[in-house]
């Protein structure tokens, strides 16, 4: 490796480390919601949206990272992004209500601009050979940041069950889920300090007429043979790059660049449709609607970053050898098998709660309310949940759920554990990372960061949408037919997808342009 490209590679590692943050700030809140629900009284639908609230925040920064990225430059819009992460945490762990909680959280959806800046970022420092593994080591990032998030709620629930002083002094065992949140602010401040001295992009300091510092900044990554042709080729796409920003926004619709936002609007609502954001932030929750319990489900979290890491790890060493379209195209028709078969695994459970697990629940919950259930068999979750709401009352179920769905339930949990495990496999070799190195590479250079931002709005628009209505679906439409219903939505976009992506792999940014402007 020449030092040019190790160096890099090495801002780029930097860079994906706003990938983690991303990913940690997450997956996070799924070892949160039953503790919030219970201190604050939450309803399903303020569940939703308190674990919906970043991609809210989400769904602003995607209008504006763009357009500020371009305005301020892809740096100074990263720094600014790893400041917001930091006040996010540590507003999240002092919150004392559900508003203040969500407006922390929503706070930190102001930083999911990350998730479109970085990719820019990178592939404006990255030669074409090596731009699609760059561009993949965010979405790595991103995983690596979920599996941290769910080892560390695992390993807060763990301490907070113990009798040390110590952890009653710093209140773990009283508030596990404020460490939970809190634990978030370190790795984002380390981020923020290695973001400062990090260089401009060159095809940004191009678009403001810096060629010295451009082609400065190109000799210290690429190699200074071919510095000349990158900066006439960048500075060949930039001939527009003063016009005004709603001129831009709407050459978005024109006939040269229609085809490539409809493509990335298509992969941006299949990205979030087909459930993915409901199993990364209520993993536990899933979990426990199988039967295994509370502690179980937090373990089985682990699982679902462990798959998503080495699938990610699959799918960047395949990206530039096999391509995007067939990792895109197995990876939505893998989603669709996993879902349908968790579909089933949920549809095939009954539900029966038998004398001896009344012991057990009667530390919690009125003996005499729950023996009225005994003898009953019931089909499905929601007649099991509709029949102990009647009995028990709203409030003893929400608090309880878990142990009720663990006493009662005749499920294969295997079969569930195997289907969920299959989706985020799936996802993680396709949409996942392929998605952004798509968006990285599909707009053209004058427009790529408002098309971005666009196309990501739409991406968190629809994983807002997603996330809000699941604790909703699952009281409302039940478990087997929530996950079937997102199987529907893989097998639809399979087809579209199918019908309209090209190949984009080792293509110049600049080529990638003319081609799909003639598309």
């Amino acid at each position: 490796m020449s030092p040019q490209t190790r160096h890099t590679v090495t801002i780029a590692a930097i860079v994906s480390l706003g990938g983690f943050i991303f990913g940690f700030d997450a997956s996070v809140i799924s070892g949160v919601v039953g503790y919030v629900r219970a201190a604050f009284g939450l309803s399903d639908w303020q569940v939703g949206f308190v674990v919906s609230a970043p991609t809210l925040g989400a769904v602003l920064s995607a209008m504006l990272s763009g357009p500020v990225s371009d305005k301020i430059g892809r740096k100074r819009a990263l720094v600014i992004i790893a400041f917001l992460y930091t006040l996010s945490a540590i507003a999240s762990a002092f919150a004392h209500s559900f508003i203040t909680l969500s407006a922390a959280r929503f706070i930190g959806g102001l930083a999911f601009g990350s998730l479109m800046v970085a990719p820019i970022y990178i592939a404006e420092i990255s030669p074409a050979k090596l731009r699609g593994r760059l561009v993949s080591i965010n979405q790595l990032n991103i995983v690596f940041g979920l599996s941290a998030a769910y080892f560390a709620n695992s390993l807060i629930q763990s301490i907070s069950q113990s009798d040390s002083a110590l952890v009653t002094q710093l209140g773990v065992n009283t508030y596990p889920w404020r460490w939970m949140l809190g634990l978030e602010a370190l790795p984002a401040l380390i981020w923020f300090i290695l973001l400062l001295p990090l260089p401009e992009t060159p095809r940004w300091l191009l678009l403001k007429g810096k060629e010295d510092k451009a082609k400065a900044i190109l000799n210290r990554l690429h190699s200074s043979d071919t510095v000349e042709a990158e900066i006439s080729e960048i500075k060949s796409t930039l001939p527009s790059h003063e016009e005004n920003l709603w001129k831009r926004f709407a050459e978005l619709f024109s006939p040269k660049i229609r085809f490539a936002i409809g493509l990335g609007i298509i992969v941006g609502i299949a990205q979030q449709i087909t459930g993915v954001n409901a199993i990364y932030f209520y993993a536990p929750t899933i979990f426990e609607q199988s039967g295994v319990g509370t502690d179980a489900a937090f373990a089985q979290a682990i699982w679902v970053g462990i798959i998503n890491v080495i699938f990610t790890l699959v799918s960047m060493a395949c990206i530039d050898r096999l391509g995007r379209r067939p990792l895109l195209l197995g990876g939505l028709a893998g989603v669709f098998i996993s879902m349908l078969l968790t579909g089933y695994g949920f549809s095939e459970a009954r539900y029966e709660l038998k004398l001896d697990h009344i012991p057990a629940l009667s530390e919690t919950i009125p003996e005499e309310q729950l023996t009225t259930l005994l003898g009953q068999r019931f089909e499905s979750d929601l007649e099991y949940k509709a029949a102990l709401a009647e009995a028990i009352g709203p409030e003893l179920l929400s608090n309880n759920e878990s142990a009720l769905i663990q006493s009662g339930i005749e499920i294969n949990a295997t079969l569930v554990l195997i289907g969920i495990l299959g989706f985020v496999a799936s996802f993680a070799i396709s949409l996942g990372p392929v998605m952004w190195v798509l968006f990285s590479e599909i707009f053209p250079n004058r427009l790529r960061g408002i098309a971005i931002s666009f196309v990501g709005l739409i991406n968190a628009a629809v994983s807002y949408v997603v996330q809000l209505v699941f604790p909703w679906e699952l009281n409302a439409l039940g478990t087997a037919t929530t996950f079937l219903i997102y199987g529907g939505f893989a097998i639809f976009f399979l087809l579209i997808i199918a019908k309209l992506l090209p190949e984009t792999k080792g293509k110049t940014l600049e080529k990638l342009e003319h081609d799909l402007s003639h598309a």
